[in-house]
């Protein structure tokens, strides 16, 4: 694999010590609501494929199988994977579990085509001069019609005029979201219920 930059190693390491800790701050072991809906709710989507980006220990990949959707799931660290392998083999579900980097799909057998993707806090904490490639890989891999949905913190409160954000660490915008994803509607952003300013963006393929 092709040598990472400065910027992309040090948000490994910093994965990395999260989960060494034990004290990764987006990885609850609780499925969000807001995936529950999307799921389980009025209007639900049809089980399909889905494939999650930043996937963590597995909670959200081993309750979107067990709901009958076919999962595969990407994450960064070696450590995370172990306990979603952990997870999935406990809870009986078949989920394809990748090591590998959210924005290099290419190298990663993830051919798609996807019917939904989720992103928990995976895309605000890729450095910026990785989100294009985020971008097209899902878009290559996304059904006509797919959803994205991502939560991630953001710069501004909602409805601010902000649209520019100088570097990874100050999250994502629905701005940011709508030029780097061309070919897709931003249907929803709903804030979300932390102490930092967070939001839920929901995304659809054009068909």
């Amino acid at each position: 694999m092709d040598q990472r930059d400065p910027e992309e190693e040090a948000v490994r390491r910093a994965l990395e010590g999260y989960y060494r800790a034990g004290k990764a701050p987006w990885d609850t072991g609780v499925t969000p609501p807001e995936l529950v809906a999307l799921v389980e709710g009025g209007g639900a989507l049809p089980p399909g494929r889905a494939l999650e980006l930043g996937s963590g220990t597995g909670t959200n990949a081993v309750y979107l199988a067990q709901h009958g959707w076919e999962v595969a799931a990407v994450d960064l660290i070696d450590r995370a994977l172990d306990q979603a392998r952990q997870k999935a083999a406990e809870t009986g579900v078949a989920v394809r579990l990748l090591h590998g980097d959210a924005t290099r799909l290419d190298e990663l057998d993830v051919p798609g085509p996807f019917d939904l993707f989720f992103d928990l806090s995976c895309y605000c904490g890729i450095p910026l001069h990785r989100r294009d490639a985020y971008a097209a890989g899902l878009t290559h891999r996304a059904a006509p019609g797919a959803r994205l949905l991502m939560f991630g913190y953001g710069p501004e409160p909602l409805g601010s005029s902000a649209t520019e954000i100088a570097s990874w660490a100050a999250g994502v915008t629905a701005d940011e979201l709508r030029a780097r994803f061309p070919g897709w509607e931003l249907l929803d952003v709903t804030p979300g219920t932390n102490s930092v300013p967070t939001f839920w963006f929901t995304l659809r393929r054009d068909a």
